[in-house]
């Protein structure tokens, strides 16, 4: 099958080549909005499956559409991305000495089917000072990223105690579930 990413993120792109996939970028704008009632994993299904809505019609019959969502899930709130240095500042402030989860879901979309596969990792920060996390918003300045942080980033060098679950998935996609799901799609 041909796979189509369609993602603008240069992380879910790296990790496609790392897996040593061939695929081809294609990418479309859609509002990400969902329905204020749905918590974590709903959240990511909802958004990953809405995604791939703007490539239902014009799927070929040898094609796969990937499309993916992240969020940062913290005392029952989805962190996504900040709009400001002052929000993404906040938002490490309230993930700082806590756990939180990184939740992902992955759309596999052909003209027959598809798949919704969804992962939850739990991070743990140490307690951050605030020099910590302003000096990381300033040099890093981490708008594009699910609850204002990198993990492979400098914060997440200094800050992360604790991880249980993929650290890929942190980073931006679940690759184990990636792999599997598209060699089952290929049999």
């Amino acid at each position: 099958m041909k796979i189509i990413l369609a993602s603008g993120s240069p992380r879910r792109q790296q990790f496609l080549k790392d897996l040593e996939l061939d695929f081809e970028i294609r990418l479309r704008s859609i509002e990400e909005v969902y329905p204020q009632e749905l918590q974590g994993t709903s959240i990511t299904d909802y958004l990953s499956k809405l995604k791939a809505s703007a490539y239902q019609k014009d799927i070929k019959k040898d094609e796969v559409v990937i499309t993916s969502d992240t969020i940062v899930w913290h005392k029952g709130v989805a962190l996504g991305k900040p709009k400001s240095s002052e929000q993404a500042i906040e938002m490490i402030v309230g993930l700082s000495d806590d756990w939180h989860e990184v939740i992902s879901s992955v759309c596999f979309t052909t003209t027959e089917k598809q798949i919704i596969k969804n992962y939850t990792t739990k991070v743990h920060f140490k307690a951050l000072s605030r020099k910590e996390i302003e000096h990381y918003v300033d040099k890093y300045q981490p708008l594009d990223k699910a609850g204002a942080y990198g993990i492979q980033e400098w914060i997440g060098l200094i800050g992360v105690d604790r991880i249980e679950g993929s650290y890929f998935n942190v980073v931006g996609l679940p690759t184990h579930i990636v792999y599997e799901t598209l060699n089952a799609l290929n049999q």
